[in-house]
Parts: structure tokens; sequence; C-alpha cells
């Protein structure tokens, strides 16, 4: 049985991703900061050590076998550009270990237990066309964390390919998420719309589909690929 563990597992695309996933009979160890959630271990990235605690507390319940990593814990909250010095640098150091640090120190204890194992093993990195194209001038700090973000992707992608370790990543636009949905409302509501070709944001079981497709079924010469899931808001 395959053991799949998903970070942010308790609202929006990652519920999704956890609730397709065990309608697919998969063994899914999901994550939360505190937990809330039956099967949840909590994990609060902000916290440096959280991340080695989750990973342990993963291969516990996993019977010491993880076969896919799907990074889609996320934060976005803006910081406007003229708050003071330290609110500005608390902000940016937040989203950042939260979106990017904790996601890479997860990868890699991935690669190597399956480095170790000896076997094959898959990382799906749920980004944002905000590592693409930027966002808005309260969210430097989410643009360069998804932008890290595909950076490590694709570094993972190259360097560990002839070992049976592949990585994959989705790249959403708006998506109808409680995180979302505030941004949407803060940047003019359905107005926002008129920039996506689809006229509608994406409902996380789409993201969802994509996600699980990486993990389960994607061929291995998709490795390093990036899908885009933004309505032709952003085409490249």
């Amino acid at each position: 049985m395959t053991g799949i563990l998903v970070t942010g597992s308790s609202r929006g695309i990652g519920a999704a991703i956890r609730e397709q996933l065990e309608a697919r009979c998969v063994r899914v160890i999901g994550h939360s900061t505190r937990g809330l959630e039956e099967g949840e271990i909590a994990a609060d990235f902000t916290e440096p050590s959280a991340p080695s605690m989750l990973w342990e507390e993963a291969l516990r319940q996993s019977d010491g076998e993880i076969d896919v990593l799907i990074n889609n814990a996320g934060l976005f909250d803006g910081i406007p550009l003229d708050t003071s010095d330290i609110e500005w640098l608390d902000a940016w150091e937040e989203t950042l270990r939260i979106n990017l640090t904790a996601a890479a120190q997860l990868s890699r204890f991935a690669v190597r237990h399956w480095q170790e194992r000896g076997v094959s093993g898959r990382v799906v990195h749920v980004a944002s066309r905000a590592g693409h194209r930027g966002d808005s001038p309260e969210h430097w700090h989410y643009a360069a964390a998804k932008g890290g973000m595909l950076a490590l992707h694709k570094t993972i992608a190259r360097a560990y390919a002839s070992e049976g370790i592949y990585s994959f990543a989705v790249t959403p636009g708006f998506t109808d998420t409680a995180m979302a949905g505030d941004y949407l409302e803060s940047r003019g509501g359905p107005g926002l719309l008129a920039d996506i070709p689809l006229g509608r944001v994406a409902e996380p079981e789409e993201i969802a589909d994509i996600a699980i497709w990486c993990a389960l079924d994607a061929p291995p010469s998709m490795t390093g690929a990036t899908i885009d899931a933004n309505g032709a808001s952003y085409v490249r």
C-alpha cells in the first residue's frame, strides 16, 4: 500500500488531496499546524524543528515507509511595504519558513529515506502562479517562496532521476479556498475574474486531481515538469 505524507491537509487543496487519496484506499498521513483533525500530525512550521518531528512521526505511523511526499502547506498573509522594518522582516521570514524552508527540509528527509531504502519515490510541490509572474506589492515574500519552491523542485528532478526519485510541481492560480477567498476580496472580488479567461477560479478538487495524478500516475519521464492550473491567466 502506498504511503503518502500530505502537509497542510486540514483545509482547501490539502483537504481535497487527502479526501481523494483516501477514496482510492491510499494510506495518507495528514498534517496541520494544530493537528485538530483525526489522524493529522501537529507540526508548526514556524518552529525549525517541526519538519523533522513531523517526518519521524509520519515514518512511525507508516511503519517506516513513505512513498510520496506532497508539499502543500502554505501561508498567504500580506504585509504592506510601508510597515515597520521589523514587522516586514518577521512576515518575510515566517512566510519563507512555512512555504519554502519546511518543504525543503521534508524533501531532503524524503530523498535520503528513499536512497537509504534503495527505492523509488516522488515529491509533489503545490507551488503557485506567483512563482512565475510574481504577486501583489504586499506579497513579495509569498512570490519569492513559491519561486524558490519551483527551483527546489527542478533541482530535485535533475539530481535524482537516475535513482528513481521524481519531482513534480503544480502551479495553481486563484483557487476557491478560504486562503485565496480572502485575497480575492482584498483585491476587488469579482472584478479580479476579468484577468482569468476561464471566467472563474479553480476548485480545490481540480488542483487535487493534478497533484494526485503526479503522485500516483504520471510517467517517470515527466519528472521536472511544472503543471499550470490558472484558467489561462498566465500562459508561458
